[in-house]
């Protein structure tokens, strides 16, 4: 098979991984959920916080937009300007990223970046959102996001700034403030 071309799609696969990748499985496509998660919503705060290609950027905000995993909606009208927001389809991923960035932690970086924790008793979750004080799955908005004690405390960019001070996921970020 040498000097075949790569294909573009997961055409003849049936399965329901390949069927996610066609929308997840592009570079940047995570990370920018990820982001979304973490509370970005406007497009020049993606583009800071994940030094992103513009029109890399633009690309995948249309085909998650597109899929229903982000919703475009208006925040300032003149001049016009718009965020992103996930959708209750974009939020069903959480156990995904989640899965993902255990894994990340304990396979390949050792580093504790993120702690995500139970907002409601401080409890810090287990690898499947489960919090092992109160015995239940917690929910997306009750997750608070922390720095962990390997994350750089004086990153560049004000995204990244806002990120040190403890949020809950989804609550947007406000990169002015930091």
């Amino acid at each position: 098979m040498e000097g075949m071309a790569l294909g573009k799609d997961y055409a003849t696969q049936e399965c329901s991984i390949a069927s996610a990748l066609e929308v997840i499985g592009e570079r940047w496509t995570l990370l920018v959920i990820r982001d979304a998660f973490y509370g970005v919503r406007r497009y020049n705060d993606f583009l800071v916080h994940l030094g992103i290609p513009r029109a890399v950027l633009a690309s995948r905000l249309q085909a998650l937009t597109a899929q229903g995993i982000l919703e475009k909606r208006r925040y300032q009208q003149s001049p016009p300007r718009d965020e992103y927001v996930l959708t209750d389809r974009g939020i069903a991923l959480w156990p995904t990223l989640r899965a993902l960035g255990v894994w990340g932690r304990e396979q390949l970086t050792h580093r504790k970046l993120r702690i995500f924790r139970h907002a409601d008793c401080g409890t810090e979750l287990g690898p499947f959102s489960e919090c092992p004080a109160c015995g239940t799955v917690v929910a997306v908005p009750d997750v608070e996001i922390v720095p962990g004690p390997d994350l750089n405390r004086d990153p560049a960019d004000p995204v990244s700034r806002a990120l040190l001070k403890p949020k809950r996921l989804l609550q947007p970020v406000d990169a002015d403030a930091a």
